[in-house]
């Protein structure tokens, strides 16, 4: 049953949470990061981020029979971090397409989970409240995509706080979930 492997790794967006808020908190303390420097910090965060979401897909690989899509996601995500990390003097305009289509997978695939666990979960409106806000922070990024350096390191800063708080309130949610008995 998916809702009780979920239940089983509620520590894993609480953890994702907390690595997204440390990283939205480094990136509002010292905004006059070069851009350069939020590269290699974005890298880490979607690097660690992708690693969790391979690990969530290979664990829920008997249960959820989406887990490929999110194996994708987190592959891309590693994939995306590395490259970060290979090339850190990318451009801001390659960061911000970089970091928009990674918002967007993320987004579409917290709705579509809120989406399938509607029936078993209650307040799976968080889900969808993180897919709406990686969204509209892909849109935000893309409808002007040379921002100065200093507005693109608060627009991130802000964003990974949010998604991170919510994160961590999804994960205490789900262990706190009543556990089921298996049919």
């Amino acid at each position: 049953m998916l809702i009780e492997t979920l239940k089983r790794h509620w520590w894993v967006p609480v953890i994702r949470g907390i690595v997204a808020i440390i990283f939205g908190i480094i990136a509002l303390a010292y905004p006059g990061l070069t851009v350069a420097t939020l590269v290699i910090f974005f890298g880490a965060w979607v690097l660690v981020d992708g690693i969790f979401r391979v690990i969530g897909a290979i664990g829920h690989h008997a249960s959820d029979p989406e887990w490929g899509w999110h194996l994708i996601i987190g592959i891309l995500g590693i994939l995306i971090g590395l490259l970060t990390f290979h090339a850190p003097r990318i451009t801001a305009l390659a960061l911000i397409i970089y970091i928009a289509a990674w918002a967007l997978m993320i987004g579409a695939t917290e709705i579509a989970y809120a989406i399938k666990l509607r029936r078993e979960i209650k307040g799976e409106w968080f889900l969808i409240l993180m897919g709406l806000i990686s969204i509209a922070f892909a849109v935000t990024l893309l409808w002007n995509p040379l921002p100065g350096a200093l507005a693109l390191v608060w627009l991130i800063g802000w964003y990974a706080i949010v998604f991170g708080i919510l994160g961590i309130i999804l994960g205490f949610r789900l262990r706190s979930l009543p556990t089921f008995a298996a049919p």
